[in-house]
């Protein structure tokens, strides 16, 4: 389906960035860097990341589970990662405030370290979720039902200018490797897993499916 093959495609852009961004910050704090690359920063996360990739998520791949597949809607993976964007964005909010002063002062480095740190980890785990569980498990789902397209639509100008800028600012700031946070595949991996999400196999899976693959319901 093509509008999971885009979504997944641009996680591989989305998820480098994230690396970026990350380094940025941290010569920011060092006094390493200016505020000039700051705007090309907030723009990607805010009208591709955002506006562009989280919003065709949201307007049309999680209401395309619940209306043709009759998923809930109400608890599980689906507010589960909607909730996630919603945090993402207050954090990315925060960040942006901070990365557009010319100057960090006081406390203001330590807090956007920490602010990146928390924002970073919680982006790279959604995507590991979304790319392990929500795309396969959803691309599954719907050709059963016999939906084999989802619309989709083009970036938008200043939304396609956002992503272009993406190769310039990774070759300026190499994508920081952070060995803190565990990634990996599957539900238990997801932080919301046990607590705002039971994992997609109690949440979505069917009698049926669990009596035929009882080894993998979580």
């Amino acid at each position: 389906m093509k509008l999971l093959d885009d979504l997944r495609a641009e996680h591989e852009v989305i998820d480098p960035m994230v690396g970026a961004l990350r380094t940025y910050a941290a010569r920011r704090v060092r006094g390493e860097a200016d505020a000039t690359d700051a705007p090309r920063f907030v723009a990607f996360f805010r009208l591709y990341a955002d506006r562009y990739h989280h919003a065709r998520e949201e307007d049309v791949l999680f209401p395309a589970l619940v209306r043709e597949l009759d998923l809930p809607a109400d608890r599980g993976p689906i507010v589960a990662l909607t909730v996630d964007h919603t945090r993402m964005r207050r954090l990315f909010d925060e960040i942006s405030e901070l990365l557009s002063r010319k100057e960090l002062v006081g406390d203001h480095g330590a807090r956007l370290l920490r602010l990146a740190t928390e924002w970073s980890h919680a982006l790279w785990l959604h995507i590991d979720a979304e790319n392990s569980v929500l795309f396969p498990e959803s691309a599954d789902r719907l050709r059963r039902a016999n939906v084999l397209d989802l619309p989709n639509r083009a970036p938008t100008d200043d939304e396609a200018a956002a992503h272009a800028s993406a190769a310039a600012l990774m070759l300026r700031h190499p994508p920081l490797r952070d060995d803190t946070v565990i990634r990996g595949e599957g539900c238990s991996i997801c932080p919301n897993h046990g607590t705002t999400c039971e994992g997609v196999e109690r949440e979505w899976w069917s009698d049926e499916e669990k009596e035929e693959f009882p080894d993998h319901v979580g």
